[in-house]
């Protein structure tokens, strides 16, 4: 069975079924306190982050759980080699990457030509 569980509005802590005080203020505002203590506390307006058996005060001062672990860091691979791919070897790809900007967009140039060569054929063939 799982209990629902509240949150004290000033300790941050658990509240379980059938404890604590609710206090609703006029303008409807609600407020849910584990005991007197942090009731009293409250109404004093004493700063949760100040008392140090509060959450807030754990949280302001880095004494929690979750700031303690530690972040999960990846691994660069400095010496990175090339593979071939399934169409190119390694000679293939190096001759690429050497090629020149220009070669390599004129190359494009010629390939897009072609294709809209045999695009414009085949419209033309239908009408």
């Amino acid at each position: 069975m799982v209990l629902k569980t509240e949150k004290c509005s000033f300790s941050g802590l658990r509240v379980y079924p059938g404890h604590g005080m609710r206090l609703t203020k006029q303008d409807s505002s609600t407020f849910l306190y584990l005991n007197g203590k942090c009731k009293k506390l409250a109404e004093q307006k004493k700063k949760p982050a100040k008392l140090a058996w509060t959450y807030a005060y754990r949280k302001a001062h880095k004494k929690d759980i979750e700031t303690t672990t530690r972040k999960k860091t990846r691994r660069v691979n400095k010496n990175a080699f090339t593979r071939s791919l399934v169409g190119a070897s390694l000679e293939v790809l190096a001759k690429k990457r050497q090629e020149k900007p220009e070669v390599r967009a004129a190359a494009r140039e010629a390939a897009l030509r072609e294709i809209k060569a045999r695009a414009a054929k085949k419209k033309g063939g239908k009408k």
